[in-house]
C-alpha cells in the first residue's frame, strides 16, 4: 500500500492509453493471465449487494455489511480512487484424481482446488505490489493501493466491469478463454487510465450449475443463499452444520466445486503455471479417515501457508465427522469416530455422533 502523494503525474490522454497498455503487458510478465481496467460506478452491484443483505442470504457472515458503502464506493475505501486495476490468475492444478471421480468415492476427502495449495493471498499482494512499483518506476509517485480479498472490495462485480470475464449464474466469474479457476486482485488508483469494455453475459439458458448444486444454494440465476452453500457451511459457519443439510455435503471437507465442475466453460479452463497452488500433503488424494486422525499440531503443521489453516483443527474435524457419517460404514471407521467421543470440543462431539448414528442405523 503507498499512501497518496500530493500531487499524481499529469499525463495526456495518449500517455494514459500507453500506460494502459504497458500496465497489461507488465502484469502478463508477472504472471496475471488477464488485466483489465474499470471506473468506480458500482451503483448497480451496489443495489444487489444490498438486496442480498437484507434477504439475510449472507447467513453469520456480518462482515459483508459492516463497512456500509465502502464496499461498493472505492473512492470511500481509499480516498482519490477513480480507476481499478483489476487482474485474474488461474489457479487450477495438476490433478492426481480428478474431482469428479472422488465424488464417486465417499471414502476419499475432496477438499476445494482453490485451497489444495499454499494460500494465494500472499502471492497475488506480493505480485500486484510490483506492478504498482513498476507503474511509479514509468510515471513517478501516484496514489494507489493494492487489495486481494484484504478489504471490503466488490472484486467480481469490478473484474466484470473490466472486462474480464461477467458474473455467471452460480455468481462466480467466468471467462470464454479460462473458464473461472482463478484467483482476483485490485490495485486502486487515482490515475484516469482508459477503461476496458465489459464483457457480454454467455450463460445463456444454461444451467448446469443450479441443477447440480448439491445442496440446491443457488435459489435462483444469480442468488446464492450462503446459508445453504457447503463452502458457507465448512468455512464460514461456525457453530454446528444443520442437519437436513449434512448429508448433501458428502465427502467435501473444505468447500465445494460442483457447480464450477460441471459448468461447461470450465473445458476451457488452462492449469495454472504456480507452484504455490499445486497440491500438498496430498490434499488431492487423501482418504477421510487419514486426515480425521491428524491431531491439532499436525494440523497445524501440515496447514502452515494453507487457506485451510484459518478454519481451526475444531471446524476441520466438525467436517471430516459429517463426510465420514455421510460414507460407507467400516469397523476401522466406527473405531476411529468413537476415539473422538471424549473430544474436549461439544462441537466435534455433536457432529461424532451424529455420524456414528449414519453409520449403525
Amino acid at each position: 500500500m503507498c499512501p497518496p502523494p500530493k500531487a499524481s503525474p499529469s499525463l495526456t490522454p495518449d500517455e494514459l492509453s500507453q500506460l494502459a497498455n504497458e500496465i497489461k503487458q507488465w502484469g502478463q510478465t508477472l504472471g496475471f493471465q488477464q488485466l483489465g481496467i474499470t471506473d468506480t460506478d458500482l451503483s448497480q452491484a451496489e443495489q444487489q449487494l444490498h438486496d442480498w443483505l437484507e434477504a439475510g442470504y449472507q447467513g453469520e457472515m456480518e462482515w459483508m455489511g459492516r463497512h456500509g458503502n465502502k464496499r461498493s464506493r472505492p473512492a470511500e475505501l481509499h480516498e482519490g480512487t477513480i480507476r481499478i486495476i483489476s487482474a485474474r490468475m488461474d489457479y487450477r492444478p495438476e490433478e492426481t484424481i480428478a474431482p469428479e471421480t472422488l465424488l464417486q468415492h465417499p471414502e476419499q476427502a475432496i477438499v476445494s482446488r482453490y485451497a489444495l495449495g499454499r494460500d494465494y493471498h500472499k502471492l497475488m499482494r506480493q505480485r500486484l505490489q510490483r506492478l504498482a512499483s513498476k507503474i511509479s518506476e514509468a510515471i513517478g509517485p501516484f496514489g494507489y493501493r493494492v487489495f486481494v480479498d484484504s478489504a471490503p472490495v466488490l472484486e467480481k462485480p469490478i473484474a466484470e466491469k473490466a472486462g474480464l470475464g461477467w458474473i455467471g449464474k452460480h455468481t462466480n466469474l467466468l471467462n470464454r478463454e479460462a473458464g473461472s479457476w482463478f484467483f482476483l486482485g485490485e490495485i486502486y488508483v487515482d490515475l484516469p487510465l482508459p477503461v476496458d469494455k465489459v464483457t457480454e453475459n454467455h450463460c445463456g439458458t444454461c444451467q448446469s450449475c443450479i441443477d447440480v448444486c448439491p445442496t440446491q444454494a443457488i435459489i435462483a440465476p444469480y442468488v446464492l443463499d450462503a446459508r445453504r452453500c457447503i463452502s458457507y457451511l465448512t468455512i464460514e459457519l461456525n457453530g454446528p452444520i444443520p442437519e437436513e443439510l449434512r448429508p448433501m455435503i458428502g465427502n467435501r471437507i473444505y468447500g465445494c466445486d460442483d457447480c464450477q465442475l460441471f459448468c461447461p466453460w470450465n473445458r476451457f479452463a488452462k492449469d495454472t503455471q504456480e507452484a504455490d497452488f499445486q497440491p500438498r500433503h496430498g490434499l488431492d488424494s487423501a482418504t477421510l479417515i487419514e486426515l480425521f486422525l491428524w491431531d491439532e499440531k499436525t494440523f497445524l503443521v501440515k496447514m502452515e501457508g494453507s487457506a485451510i489453516r484459518r478454519i481451526g483443527h475444531e471446524k476441520w474435524l466438525r467436517n471430516i465427522a459429517v463426510a465420514l457419517g455421510n460414507g460407507p460404514p467400516s469397523e476401522s471407521v466406527l473405531k476411529e469416530l468413537k476415539k473422538r467421543l471424549s473430544h474436549s470440543s461439544p462441537l466435534v462431539r455433536e457432529h461424532v455422533q451424529w455420524a456414528i448414528h449414519q453409520l449403525t442405523h
